[in-house]
């Protein structure tokens, strides 16, 4: 009957790529034959296609059907090809044309009486298409909010089948996409909150400023969790590239909320220490899924009784932890998930957890055994910890704590002050410069770095370690107003990076 063409994309991780789709109808016996590398959810979408075609009251071409995706080296996933290939047949008996069908990629699932479902990664497959220069997408109705993140593209939304195919005539108008505007979100709950605690509440202003690491170690009640939950209140706001890379995570996780615009508010993300590998780093059959590490990407990972997690499953965390993205190997294809995170750690003293350690009735070994498992190449890119103590009178901290605001402040005025020192450089904050680049072109004098000589000399910092107490250093000179840290700051960082603070 004819040769046609039409669009979709498909994904590898977050990376999206446009598909081209080529129908050939004609000279051989009846049958369909899908070619480029299909997964199964794709393979069977032969049938799913035909019955929705019929359904819609069109006619399904009695004889051999040649679909090719194109690039066939390219694996194809998904089911939210059906559209495009239906589109694509029915192009080749002059249902719709050609022309209507050139710059438009068509996204969305078929039901087999011709609605359109609904699948995931739209954000993603957008910003592919728009990359590859398509002038215009067609997507299901109920995938429209999420399409509205993405501007420099036309999108329209339609319920079914038939629905598209008189939009491709002509003949009639599909809703259009209304860019929204960005979702602050609720806030998160005040630092005031917590009572005492200075040393970790130093801490964490700390990692805010200068986006590191953090252990917090202390009895049960002394308000871990708490300070974990207040963190992301003293972390900048997500700017637009952020926020799209983050939804566009969320998008293909399917755990994007519905008809909201870009949060702007920095992920936390909390995993159960229950927790699989897959969940934790991402898995999955076929294309591996992104996990919790992904979706705090730009945000915070907070892992509550860390020592009760797996072994392998911590040590998991440190290449992400070093190189802000996870690469998942599967038969299928290996792909790559950003994971710029910031971790934090709590865990109790020991496993009897006392509210006081007079109480405790473990032995010193027990007590070593059970923080020793947290591996020391871990907690070697953790760069502070912190103690945390019992309260021991409520009425001597009312009242004197400070606000979330009063703190975030300070952070965002260390965070402009880095980011300035940086600017060209492409790094947003102290924790992400190379250590060659602090000890190098930034290198402080002699005097100023003796302490950290001396913690390499005595086997008590790894190189890696004194590269990161100098990051930490920065941080402090940036929160003090200073231009470059001195020998004080630097024995301040070595002290929150002193073992017996854990």
């Amino acid at each position: 009957m004819g040769l046609a063409r039409a669009w979709s994309v498909t994904l590898l991780g977050v990376e999206g790529h446009v598909v081209e789709i080529e129908a050939d109808v004609g000279g051989g016996l009846p049958g369909v034959h899908l070619l480029g590398l299909p997964d199964a959810a794709l393979h069977e979408s032969k049938d799913r296609v035909r019955a929705a075609i019929v359904n819609s009251g069109c006619t399904w071409p009695n004889e051999r059907i040649l679909l090719a995706l194109s690039p066939a080296t390219l694996r194809k996933a998904g089911s939210g090809f059906d559209l495009a290939l239906a589109c694509c047949i029915l192009c080749t008996s002059e249902v719709v044309g050609q022309r209507s069908l050139d710059g438009t990629v068509l996204l969305g699932e078929l039901a087999l009486d011709g609605r359109l479902r609904p699948v995931r990664g739209v954000l993603p497959c957008l910003l592919a298409a728009r990359t590859a220069g398509m002038r215009r997408v067609v997507v299901p109705a109920a995938a429209l909010p999420e399409a509205a993140l993405v501007e420099g593209i036309e999108v329209h939304g339609a319920h079914s089948l038939a629905e598209v195919l008189a939009f491709l005539r002509g003949e009639y108008d599909l809703p259009v996409a209304v860019p929204v505007s960005g979702h602050e979100g609720p806030e998160p709950p005040d630092l005031a909150d917590v009572v005492g605690q200075d040393d970790a509440r130093h801490a964490l202003e700390i990692a805010a400023a200068g986006g590191h690491h953090v252990l917090l170690v202390g009895p049960p009640g002394t308000g871990k969790t708490m300070l974990a939950q207040r963190f992301v209140g003293l972390l900048p706001r997500l700017g637009p590239d952020e926020a799209l890379a983050l939804a566009a995570v969320r998008s293909v996780a399917g755990k994007l909320p519905p008809g909201s615009g870009l949060s702007t508010v920095p992920p936390m993300v909390a995993p159960h220490h229950s927790s699989s590998m897959a969940s934790l780093l991402g898995g999955g059959s076929g294309l591996a899924r992104p996990g919790a590490v992904s979706l705090a990407h730009r945000g915070v990972l907070f892992m509550d009784e860390a020592p009760e997690w797996g072994a392998q499953m911590l040590d998991a965390l440190r290449t992400p932890l070093e190189e802000g993205e996870v690469r998942l190997a599967r038969a299928d294809g290996t792909v790559q998930y950003p994971a710029r995170f910031q971790l934090l750690l709590a865990a109790n003293p020991c496993p009897c957890a006392p509210a006081h350690d007079r109480d405790c009735v473990c032995s010193s070994l027990v007590r070593r055994r059970y923080l020793g498992r947290l591996s020391g190449p871990l907690l070697d890119r953790v760069d502070l910890r912190a103690r945390m103590f019992p309260v021991t009178a409520l009425s001597d901290a009312s009242g004197l704590a400070e606000s979330t605001a009063t703190v975030r402040e300070r952070v965002l005025a260390a965070r402009a002050a880095a980011a300035e020192r940086w600017a060209g450089q492409g790094w947003l904050t102290n924790a992400e410069v190379p250590g060659p680049v602090l000890r190098t072109r930034f290198a402080l004098p002699r005097g100023a770095v003796r302490p950290l000589d001396a913690g390499l000399r005595a086997g008590e910092l790894t190189a890696r370690g004194a590269d990161r107490a100098l990051r930490v250093a920065w941080t402090l000179a940036d929160l003090a107003g200073r231009d470059r840290p001195d020998r004080e700051l630097v024995e301040t960082a070595l002290f929150f990076r002193d073992r017996r603070a854990a």
